[in-house]
């Protein structure tokens, strides 16, 4: 049996005073004022990240801290001790994405930022080392590089965190650009992405894979041998065309072998994407789409190129890998049906999952999300969907499952709306998956209601917590997102040629979610909102344009607007061929693009946009509210300075959440 404990070990980071400011709320929930329950939700999570050091006696995690800001905290379980540091460098500015243990004392850490440099917006990563106290930082970016554009983007990407017989040392990619000085001729010859053997305390490091001008990824295994490579092959303007070309290394040896003939029951098979290594196997796991659904292949690194079949379903794709340990041990995969299924190839992990699931609560999503160094200690998060997570160590000697952090500090025993998958019709029949989410205790009959059609559009959603709209619940909306044609997740046929492309297809499934919320008597007709982040600001507003007496209000948070644009504003970079692809040419970036229809929009519009998005640039907002103001509609825009597409800063969030709700509340009436 497990046992579940709730020791004094267990941390609380409201203790902490983690959170909007540093302050904890006081009221209680029945009587929060609406900016009180916009900072619930709009705060940024308590968990960001998690690993557990070698031994599993030391746990870090990176909590958000007031605003646009990241904490790095550590507890030592052996003391009960908690550090807690600002990893905060003026050479290593950014925001902190990761931090991993590479021994039991040292921590290496990923920060990433995004700076404009001659109107360009350049993305980047630094790493670096840090004690598990705080102290001795050493950057472990060494750059070699022409900044033609003033910024030197990749800081490394690590490889192997953990080699065996060489504590303290992990391998990174390293990136070289030819050098130039004035009125000399060139430097070094030396270009590409290639990989170092770095020491964590110092930050001295050797070559271990020279350079190569089109490597855009390495896989190690296990033991800390580079096995795969993967190269971007690019046209005469620098531009990458699409082609991969996959190198691999039998064991033992130096020279890269290109991984090509490979066959899955006897049939060729050109188009697959490197996931992992498995040393123990002599295999490569890749993701490869069988009858049209994405799959996981073993395609062996003997030279034969035979591929069997690891794991595949003929009604979803696999959405994700699931890893564990400090070598990333790949032991299962996630499917997204109505809610995650799990298979695990490990006959061990797959009974654990299985009990954690029956011993905790609810019976919520149970992941195992990191390991110590022998798997005896592993992290687990319990989620559902009234519940954003609390993540527990299991002790797999003594099968003891002790409580830790709550992903979600403040929204600890809030109550939420349960979040039901259904399906509506589309207008021509077709049955569209999707989930409704009522407030709670509500009967579900002619409330204020959203649709929330998600981002993308290569995306979907899932069953599982979502602040957004569980805000919106709390408000006492209905919210229905459904996972239009055009969604990934559901096979190729369903994503049929992308939603920008077919665009006409997937907004047309998005207007039938609201008339269908109509149609059940769940929503109030005059009370019908829709609401939508990135693609799904896209299709809320192009709503307006197919169906414009639907919903009474439009809510956009970094919409595309245009897609002539997203066309243009990718000519600056080395993906621009594929951009252009993937949008298409033809009418439809006319007749798709809600800039160009502004006269047919009759509700008001409330649009949000960070002024350092790459996904959608600024302009795309920026425009729109010009457009629709100059033909005089009712639109109100907020842009926010400094901040990416995720508008990662609770502070904002928090506004932009009391904003939304007074936005609609007087365009509803609510």
């Amino acid at each position: 049996m497990l046992s579940i404990s709730k020791a004094a070990m267990a941390v609380s980071l409201l203790a902490l005073g983690a959170g909007v400011g540093g302050q904890g709320f006081v009221s209680s929930a029945n009587a929060e004022t609406v900016a009180e329950t916009a900072a619930r939700y709009g705060t940024r999570a308590s968990v960001l990240n998690i690993s557990l050091s070698p031994s599993g006696n030391k746990l870090a995690w990176i909590a958000a801290g007031p605003e646009h800001s990241e904490v790095l905290r550590v507890i030592d379980f052996a003391s009960g001790s908690v550090v807690q540091t600002i990893a905060n460098n003026t050479e290593i500015t950014g925001d902190l994405e990761s931090c991993e243990w590479a021994t039991e004392t040292r921590l290496v850490c990923e920060v990433a930022g995004m700076e404009r440099t001659d109107g360009i917006l350049l993305p980047y990563n630094r790493m670096f080392a840090i004690d598990y106290d705080g102290s001795n930082v050493e950057s472990l970016y060494r750059a070699q590089s022409w900044r033609s554009l003033g910024i030197a983007q990749s800081g490394g990407v690590i490889v192997a965190l953990d080699i065996p017989g060489e504590e303290g040392r992990i391998l990174m990619t390293r990136d070289y650009h030819k050098e130039w000085s004035a009125g000399t001729r060139m430097a070094s010859d030396k270009e590409g992405r290639g990989v170092d053997s770095v020491d964590v305390e110092t930050g001295r490091r050797r070559s271990v894979e020279s350079p190569d001008a089109f490597a855009s990824r390495y896989l190690a295994d296990e033991n800390g041998n580079v096995r795969v490579k993967t190269r971007m092959m690019e046209n005469n303007f620098g531009e990458m065309n699409g082609t991969r070309v996959i190198l691999f290394r039998k064991p033992g040896e130096k020279g890269w072998e290109r991984l090509d003939n490979v066959t899955l029951d006897g049939t060729p098979i050109e188009e697959f994407h490197p996931a992992g290594v498995d040393s123990a196997r002599n295999a490569l796991l890749a993701y490869h789409k069988i009858n049209g659904y994405e799959a996981v292949i073993e395609i062996a690194l003997d030279g034969t190129g035979v591929a069997r079949k690891l794991a595949a379903r003929d009604d979803a794709d696999v959405a994700y890998l699931i890893r564990i340990g400090r070598q990333r041990r790949v032991v299962g995969v996630s499917y997204a049906t109505e809610r995650h299924s799990f298979e695990y190839f490990d006959p061990e992990l797959a009974k654990l999952s299985k009990d954690l699931g029956a011993a905790l609560p609810d019976q919520p999503l149970v992941n195992i999300v990191g390991a110590n160094a022998d798997e005896s200690r592993l992290i687990v998060i319990a989620s559902s969907d009234t519940d954003p997570g609390m993540v527990y160590l299991y002790d797999k000697n003594t099968r003891q499952l002790e409580r830790l952090l709550a992903m979600r500090d403040y929204l600890v025993d809030q109550p939420m709306g349960n979040m039901t998958p259904i399906t509506f019709p589309a207008s021509d029949g077709t049955q569209i998956p999707a989930y409704l989410t009522l407030p709670p205790g509500s009967e579900g009959k002619n409330l204020p209601a959203i649709v929330l059609p998600h981002g993308g559009p290569s995306s979907r959603d899932y069953w599982g917590f979502d602040w957004l709209v569980q805000f919106f619940t709390a408000r006492g909306y209905a919210v229905l997102q459904p996972n239009y044609r055009g969604s990934s997740g559901f096979g190729e046929a369903w994503y049929g040629r992308n939603g920008f492309q077919a665009w006409d297809i997937a907004i047309g499934d998005v207007a039938d979610a609201g008339r269908w919320l109509v149609s059940e008597g769940v929503a109030d007709p005059d009370k019908l909102a829709i609401a939508g982040w990135s693609y799904g600001g896209y299709a809320a507003l192009q709503s307006q344009v197919v169906a414009p007496d639907l919903y009474k209000a439009v809510v956009a948070i970094a919409p595309v607007t245009d897609l002539g644009f997203l066309i243009s504003d990718a000519q600056a970079y080395k993906n621009a061929g594929m951009v252009e692809k993937f949008v298409g040419s033809g009418p439809h970036l006319r007749e798709g693009s809600p800039l160009r229809h502004a006269a047919k929009f009759e509700s008001p519009v409330a649009l949000f946009h960070g002024t350092l998005d790459l996904n959608v640039d600024v302009r795309h907002s920026r425009e729109m509210a010009d457009r629709l103001g100059d033909a005089g509609k009712s639109v109100s825009y907020t842009e926010y300075e400094d901040l990416q597409h995720s508008l990662s800063d609770s502070k904002v969030r928090t506004e932009m959440l009391t904003e939304i709700d007074a936005f609609l509340s007087k365009a509803l009436g609510t």
